[in-house]
């Protein structure tokens, strides 16, 4: 499975691993949407992707964007794969997500 939601009693953690791509799109929507209404902080571990295509990174640009509505913490979980932060700066969003 590229796409693992785990619920903690203070957070939300949403790990991908492998190549997040379109294939993987309706299942992380999913993901990202039962998260959000948690209403908790959620943390997405992006250590071990390999790659993001650019379904994935709206994906979490749009879920960055309901957690601020939300006054929702979102961010990354430990390291970003330099291919992963690459995607999110090809994409002009870096600066705008809460991944380093």
């Amino acid at each position: 499975m590229s796409v693992v939601l785990t619920h903690g009693e203070d957070s939300s953690l949403v790990h991908l691993k492998g190549a997040i791509d379109i294939a993987d799109a309706a299942e992380l929507k999913t993901v990202l949407l039962e998260a959000l209404r948690r209403g908790s902080p959620i943390e997405v571990a992006l250590d071990s992707a390999t790659s993001l295509d650019v379904t994935a990174v709206q994906l979490l640009w749009a879920a960055q964007r309901g957690a601020q509505s939300a006054a929702v913490a979102l961010h990354s979980a430990g390291p970003v794969p330099e291919a992963v932060s690459a995607a999110l700066a090809d994409a002009g969003l870096k600066e705008h997500l809460a991944f380093s």
